[in-house]
C-alpha cells in the first residue's frame, strides 16, 4: 500500500470535532496530506483543532485548514488536479453532487460519502420497556437530533406498543430544552434558524399527513439566544409518510405500529436509507435474525440506534454511504492504494 497523496476532507456542522478527527487521523497515519475543509456553521471547533494538530510538529503543508462556504472553498477542493481524494460527510445531495464532480474531473478522484438516514429503532412484545424508552429518547432526542444515526422511526409491536408510548412521553416530560452549557440541559438548541423552521414545517407535515402529535413540537422561549423546540413525538404514523420517509434532522420522531416482528423488519427495511438501526428485544433468535437481515451498515441490540467505535467500521447501505467505510482498518481502503509488484529471479 502507498499513500493516496493530497485528500480533500469535507465535514458537517453537527459533530464539528469527531468526524474531522476521525478522518483526518487515518489519512496522516497512512501518510498523506489534508485539505480540511469544516462546515461554515462550526468554524471555531475547526479551528481549536487544527490549532492542536499544529502543535504535533508536521512539516509545512502537511496538514491545511481551509474555511469557507461549500459553493466556494469545497467546489475548489473537488477541482483542483492536486487533490487525489475526497472524504464527505453530509447531505445526500451535496454527496451527489460531489460524487459526480469527482467523476467528471481530470484526473478522476477518489471519493468516499457518509450521507442520510433514517433509522428504525424496532422493539418487540419481549422487550424491557424501560431500556426500549431510554433507546428511543437518546437515539430520537438527544444531540437535539441531529445527527445522521438518530432513530427517527420507531417501530413497536402493538402488544408493547402502549406501554412504550407511555414510558417514552414520560421522560420526555423531564427533558430540559435549554442553552447546551447549562447544568441540567439535556436537549440544545437547534443549530440556525433555517433548521429550525424545517423542523417545525415537518410537524405541520406530519399532523397534515394524519399522524397524531403527542407531545412537543412547539417554539420554545428560553433566556439564553437560540433556536429551542420541544422534541416531537408522533403516534399513529405509517411508513409510507414523509415523516417517516424523509431525514429531519431535527427532535422529531414517529411512532409506527406494527403486527410483529416479520412486519416490523419489513417496515424497518422500508426505506432508501440504509445507516443504522436498533432493536429492543430478550429474543436472542430475534436479535440475531435482525443482524443479519437489516439492510444497515450499523446494528444495535438493546442499544440506541447512534453511537459507535473507532476500532471498527462506520459506513452504511443504499443512499446513506458510497465508497469504503472509514475507521478501524478499513480507513486504509480509502487513505491508500494498492501497488501489486512482479520480480523475475
Amino acid at each position: 500500500r502507498e499513500p493516496l497523496g493530497v485528500v480533500g476532507l469535507i465535514t458537517p456542522w453537527n459533530v464539528p470535532v469527531v468526524i474531522p478527527a476521525w478522518k483526518i487521523a487515518p489519512a496522516l497515519a497512512y501518510g498523506n496530506c489534508v485539505v480540511f475543509k469544516p462546515a461554515d456553521l462550526t468554524p471555531a471547533s475547526a479551528h481549536a483543532l487544527a490549532e492542536i494538530i499544529s502543535r504535533a510538529g508536521l512539516p509545512p503543508g502537511v496538514f491545511n485548514l481551509v474555511m469557507g462556504r461549500g459553493s466556494e472553498v469545497g467546489q475548489a477542493i473537488l477541482e483542483h488536479p492536486g487533490i487525489a481524494g475526497v472524504s464527505f460527510t453530509g447531505g445526500e445531495d451535496t454527496g451527489r453532487r460531489i460524487a459526480a464532480a469527482c467523476v467528471a474531473g481530470d484526473p478522476m478522484k477518489k471519493f468516499q460519502l457518509e450521507m442520510g438516514g433514517k433509522n428504525p429503532l424496532v422493539v418487540l412484545d419481549d422487550a424491557d420497556v424501560d431500556i426500549a424508552a431510554d433507546c428511543a429518547i437518546n437515539g430520537a432526542f438527544l444531540s437535539t437530533g441531529q445527527k445522521c444515526t438518530a432513530s427517527s422511526r420507531l417501530i413497536v409491536t402493538e402488544g408493547v406498543h402502549d406501554r412504550f408510548v407511555d414510558a417514552v412521553m414520560a421522560r420526555m416530560a423531564g427533558l430540559t430544552v435549554d442553552d447546551a452549557l447549562a447544568a441540567g440541559t439535556h436537549i440544545g438548541p437547534v443549530v440556525s434558524p433555517a433548521q429550525l423552521e424545517q423542523n417545525l414545517r415537518y410537524v405541520e407535515i406530519g399532523k397534515g399527513e394524519g399522524a397524531r402529535l403527542r407531545a412537543g413540537g412547539e417554539l420554545l422561549a428560553r433566556a439564553h439566544p437560540g433556536h429551542y423546540m420541544a422534541p416531537a413525538l408522533f403516534t399513529e404514523a405509517t411508513n409510507q409518510m414523509r415523516v417517516a420517509r424523509e431525514e429531519i434532522f431535527g427532535p422529531v420522531a414517529c411512532v409506527i405500529r406494527v403486527k410483529d416482528y416479520d412486519e416490523a423488519l419489513a417496515v424497518a427495511n422500508d426505506t432508501v436509507f440504509g445507516l443504522s438501526a436498533a432493536i429492543c428485544t430478550a429474543s436472542l433468535k430475534h436479535a440475531t435474525h435482525f443482524k443479519r437481515n437489516s439492510e444497515t451498515g450499523n446494528v444495535m441490540v438493546n442499544l440506541p440506534s447512534s453511537g459507535g467505535d473507532y476500532h471498527v467500521a462506520f459506513g452504511g447501505r443504499k443512499r446513506s454511504s458510497f465508497g469504503s467505510r472509514e475507521q478501524g482498518r478499513y480507513a486504509a481502503e480509502f487513505y491508500t492504494t494498492v501497488k501489486t509488484g512482479y520480480t523475475s529471479a
